[in-house]
């Protein structure tokens, strides 16, 4: 859960709402409603990415191939929203926590999350940049028994 709450949906700004939705419908699982809040051909990049995840995805296909299986990766929650403006109207960085668990391990999953999002006139996002740490849902994702051969290409949403 962000800590937007219901109320004040109507004061936040374009960009801020389609963040806001974004982990709302992250943390449900929810992927095809989460496409809706992108161009048809938006942008997801990873500038953090490792060795075999891919750092760019452009166009709802690959946004959906990249999403599909995260509901069954992370059971998350996003708390700690704070929003820090910027001088164009149509782009925002947030700042939040996910708070959660992997689902085939059952290991915790914390992470620490800054986006930058670009909107369009219409609030739909053109381009969503996701800094957050990559090593930490590798962690998650892996057994303890097989960490020290981890491999970093694993699969974390897609």
């Amino acid at each position: 859960m962000t800590t937007i709450i219901e109320d004040t949906a109507e004061r936040l700004s374009p960009a801020q709402r389609a963040v806001t939705e974004h982990l709302r419908l992250t943390a449900a699982g929810n992927v095809d409603e989460w496409l809706d809040l992108f161009t048809v051909d938006g942008v997801l990049e990873f500038p953090f990415a490792p060795t075999g995840v891919p750092a760019r995805l452009q166009g709802r296909d690959a946004l959906a191939a990249h999403m599909s299986h995260f509901p069954e990766n992370f059971d998350v929650e996003f708390v700690g929203l704070e929003f820090h403006e910027t001088t164009d109207p149509g782009r925002i960085v947030a700042e939040f926590r996910s708070v959660g668990t992997a689902v085939p391990t059952g290991k915790p999953y914390e992470q620490v999350c800054i986006s930058v999002v670009y909107v369009n006139d219409a609030g739909l996002i053109t381009r969503y940049v996701d800094y957050w740490n990559p090593l930490i849902a590798i962690e998650a994702l892996t057994p303890d028994a097989d960490i020290a051969s981890a491999d970093l290409a694993g699969n974390f949403g897609g």
